[in-house]
């Protein structure tokens, strides 16, 4: 029986010799100078690009569970500034969507999972003993919208990004493609808090 990675591999060998990678070929500013912080839901992969009439290289696209930017200084930011900074960005859309496997998302829950795949729990006391909060660590969110609020506003005003820079929060209807807009950054300047 095939495993996965050979799967792929085989796959990949066809595409390389059938040169289909050809319609896929841009370079690596994004057309469209924007950047997409959203799920890793894979209800999205296809249907967020196209309810956005993007095309392959048209958007810089950054993938976490819950399109939650929780730290100043994390990778997700770091990417985001790399986007505007190196790669031409001049937008910054978050986009969360309804029916979020983040919503509720329950630590303790998801540590008895860990466990039974053979994660121990002295691993887990060692990690708290270390002052890491797994509960806060593995916390979701009640409210996709507050959610991606609070991404906004964290992006927002990050001290490294230009203060004019829209930052646009959405949700996405994951079967429909509907999207919402709960955060226009285009308005954000004429507010007077965030």
């Amino acid at each position: 029986m095939d495993s996965l990675m050979s799967t792929i591999i085989n796959h990949n060998q066809q595409f390389v010799d059938n040169k289909d990678y050809e319609q896929y070929l841009t370079t690596r500013f994004p057309d469209k100078k924007m950047v997409i912080v959203t799920c890793m839901d894979t209800r999205l992969t296809e249907l967020l690009p196209r309810a956005m009439n993007l095309r392959n290289g048209d958007a810089k696209i950054i993938k976490n569970a819950g399109a939650v930017v929780t730290h100043p200084f994390g990778s997700i930011m770091r990417s985001i500034i790399v986007a505007v900074y190196e790669l031409q960005a001049k937008e910054i859309f978050v986009v969360g969507h309804h029916q979020c496997g983040m919503i509720g998302l329950n630590a303790p829950e998801v540590l008895e999972k860990a466990k039974e795949r053979g994660v121990t729990e002295e691993m887990i006391e060692t990690l708290h003993h270390a002052g890491i909060d797994l509960a806060r660590f593995l916390r979701g969110f009640d409210d996709v919208q507050d959610s991606v609020l609070s991404s906004v506003k964290l992006i927002r005003n990050h001290p490294l990004l230009p203060k004019n820079l829209p930052v646009h929060g959405l949700i996405i209807h994951p079967e429909t493609g509907k999207l919402d807009v709960v955060d226009n950054g285009y308005d954000w300047g004429t507010k007077t808090s965030v």
